[in-house]
């Protein structure tokens, strides 16, 4: 039987699996199952030549029993609503996990980047903003920089909603420039985070992170500050990195300058001298100490799952390993760190800008950095505790059913001191 590889129904295995286990209420478990508000929108954009073209985006809200949404927005020509509904999914676990007061959210338009003008990037951002105003604010749902958007994106949806609005409204959206209400720290947060995570993982591993090899899949935001930290703060060795368009590997180590030159000449990290070529696939099977999968979901799956091995996966990507390849893992006992833990950096600096927004004051960025090591090495403690009140139960645990059990209970929790089952 073929693995199901709908993001959205993996989404709902594992909040099954979790409801299972801590024997959730039915009517808890039917509310979480489904997001609350979806919102579909066409966006007209006068494009350089002329002519108006149409472009789809979505908007949708999973749950906010525990503060208002808050999620990321895509810009990508295969965008579906049902990776934007399982993203808004893990965005409702991941802030439940930090224990930060949001929910979940997430946004996404079905457009190539790569094939626009900044002009036509400006005009499809504004018109999104103005299509879905409606249906976000700093108290109901805030959106942020996601696959394709960056802070100057970020800056134009503000200066959008500020129009409509007729006031300054900062906390509106995060991952903004700095100039605009931007947090300090914020735009290599999520590598941050996974970074932390490593530094625990290793401890209870007992695994030495100096010179430990590392393979990461992905160099965007996330893979290339992930390859820069792990070599600088922690001493790591990155083997092999990887593009959309594939990959190099070198047991000796790569050379993170060498290779941000490379890509921004070339277009590809593939044309780095002194090392081999591999392709994405064969990247996630090299053998060494961590596995990074830091592109895009669905990487590591039961096809794969038994030739992994690294002795630790992180996962930095939104929902790289399946439920099915989970279990190979687990069994075989390669610690899998999931991704709502491991991404969350990204999501509670998010927090702390939006909290810095709706205060006015403003921190530096070591402040950032110790307040987002000390919620995210919590959460990571959280999980391990778990895990073990299930092993005294009798039973075995993978760290993302403890995760899940964790975040899934908070959620259930807020609905019920607020009526709705």
């Amino acid at each position: 039987m073929a693995e199901e590889l709908d993001p959205f129904k993996i989404s709902q295995k594992q909040l099954d699996t979790a409801a299972e286990l801590m024997k959730l209420d039915k009517a808890a478990h039917q509310i979480l199952r489904e997001p609350q508000r979806t919102v579909v929108v066409n966006v007209p954009v006068k494009m350089r030549d002329g002519r108006s073209r149409l472009f789809t985006g979505f908007r949708v809200l999973y749950n906010d029993a525990r503060g208002p949404g808050k999620g990321g927005i895509r810009f990508h020509p295969q965008e579906t609503l049902d990776t934007v509904k399982a993203l808004s999914a893990w965005m409702t676990w991941k802030c439940s996990l930090a224990n930060i007061p949001f929910g979940g959210a997430k946004g996404g338009v079905i457009c190539d980047t790569k094939k626009m003008t900044p002009a036509e990037i400006e005009s499809l951002s504004r018109g999104y903003i103005r299509a879905i105003s409606k249906f976000i604010g700093p108290k109901i749902d805030v959106p942020a920089p996601d696959v394709y958007t960056t802070p100057q994106i970020m800056g134009w949806m503000r200066d959008e909603y500020e129009t409509i609005v007729g006031h300054e409204s900062p906390g509106v959206i995060t991952g903004k420039p700095v100039e605009l209400g931007g947090s300090e720290g914020r735009f290599d947060s999520t590598a941050m985070g996974g970074m932390y995570v490593l530094r625990e993982a290793a401890k209870l591993q007992k695994m030495k992170l100096k010179g430990a090899k590392v393979a990461i899949q992905g160099f965007g935001n996330a893979g290339k500050f992930a390859f820069e930290i792990a070599t600088k703060l922690a001493g790591a060795k990155v083997v092999a990195i990887s593009d959309s368009q594939g990959g190099v590997y070198d047991p000796k180590g790569l050379d993170y300058e060498k290779l941000n030159e490379v890509k921004e000449k070339t277009g590809s990290v593939q044309n780095y001298k002194g090392a081999s070529r591999v392709s994405n696939d064969d990247l996630l099977e090299l053998d060494c100490d961590v596995l990074i999968p830091a592109a895009i979901e669905n990487q590591i799956t039961k096809e794969n799952a038994d030739r992994i091995k690294a002795g630790m996966v992180l996962e930095l990507a939104n929902g790289p390993v399946t439920p099915e390849a989970d279990k190979i893992l687990f069994e075989r006992k390669i610690l899998d760190m999931p991704d709502f833990l491991v991404n969350s950096g990204g999501v509670i600096v998010s927090y702390f800008e939006w909290v810095q927004d709706m205060e006015g004051f403003y921190w530096t960025e070591d402040d950032v950095y110790s307040k987002l090591d000390k919620i995210i090495t919590r959460s990571f403690n959280d999980i391990i505790a778990m895990q073990q009140t299930y092993r005294k139960g009798g039973r075995m645990i993978t760290p993302r059913e403890a995760a899940y059990v964790i975040a899934v209970d908070r959620v259930a929790k807020a609905m019920k001191a607020r009526g709705w089952y």
